[in-house]
């Protein structure tokens, strides 16, 4: 399996960003798709997960309301809209696959990883 992430830049604060995450190679059975961060000196933590089979979604507190994780099933991708960005949302974002929807907010419950690709929101 292979996930390519894209999308990071440098925004200032209260601006919008969207990653994308393409995803290619095995089939998974009702696969979620999820995005996590890490910032430095911090541990990797969850941001929001897609469930592909029910179009179920998931957030972390931090991120709800301001955050909205979509896909396209033509193109096996998964998308994370971010608005109002903050300099706490400044992290080197990853994407990440799994099978089934149980632990989708854990990140050793997840099989295979895209590279990240990095946040920076100025203040």
């Amino acid at each position: 399996v292979q996930l390519q992430a894209s999308g990071g830049g440098l925004v200032q604060a209260g601006g919008s960003l969207r990653l994308s995450c393409a995803a290619s190679g095995r089939t998974f059975t009702s696969p979620v798709m999820a995005w996590f961060r890490q910032a430095p000196g911090k541990e990797r933590e969850f941001v929001a997960a897609f469930v592909w089979s029910v179009g179920w979604t998931y957030y972390a507190d931090s991120v709800k309301g301001r955050f909205t994780i979509s896909r396209d099933y033509a193109d096996n991708t998964v998308y994370l809209q971010m608005n109002s960005l903050k300099p706490d949302d400044t992290a080197e974002y990853y994407c990440a696959v799994k099978s089934g929807a149980y632990g989708l907010t854990l990140r050793n419950k997840y099989d295979y990883w895209g590279q990240g690709t990095l946040v920076t929101v100025s203040s």
